[in-house]
């Protein structure tokens, strides 16, 4: 009995080792692609950081501008390059650090100054990942309507 245990046990742990929907996916291309076809569709006039993060500033804002560790207020609209919302503020907006949300916000925001709004495209890796994140698909280039309301 303890062979036929150690056996079994010996196979899950193969079977884990060898399952492939743990690793991470490079969804770089993909998400290139899917996000040059965006801004061509809608005519955006988007610069590229070297992080590969996408941002157009509509309104650059006159107050306050954030640093990476900054507590800010923003409203913003979530959305995929479909057009499907999922995720939206209202206009009072939310308050965060910038070091507790993605990679793409904790970069893009401090491209604004209070005041300021724009659009940040952002590939997976600086969003959730391969694996995504609650109704959040892995690979997902997300889209952001964002105002930078205040810097705190």
């Amino acid at each position: 009995m303890k062979n036929i245990a150690t056996s079994l046990l010996i196979l899950l742990c193969l079977s884990c080792a060898n399952d492939k929907s743990s690793e991470q996916i490079d969804f770089t291309a993909e998400n290139e692609a899917e996000i040059t076809a965006y801004i061509s569709d809608n005519n955006l006039t988007a610069q590229k950081s070297n992080s590969g993060l996408y941002y157009v500033i509509n309104d650059p804002g006159s107050g306050n501008q954030p640093n990476v560790n900054a507590n800010v207020t923003v409203a913003y609209k979530g959305y995929y390059t479909n057009k499907s919302v999922f995720d939206e503020s209202d206009s009072a907006g939310i308050s965060f650090s910038l070091q507790q949300v993605i990679k793409g916000w904790t970069e893009g925001i401090t491209y604004f100054k209070e005041g300021g709004n724009g659009i940040l495209l952002v590939p997976s890796h600086l969003g959730y990942g391969s694996f995504g994140r609650g109704s959040i698909p892995g690979g997902a280039v997300l889209v952001f309507d964002v105002k930078l309301i205040s810097v705190n």
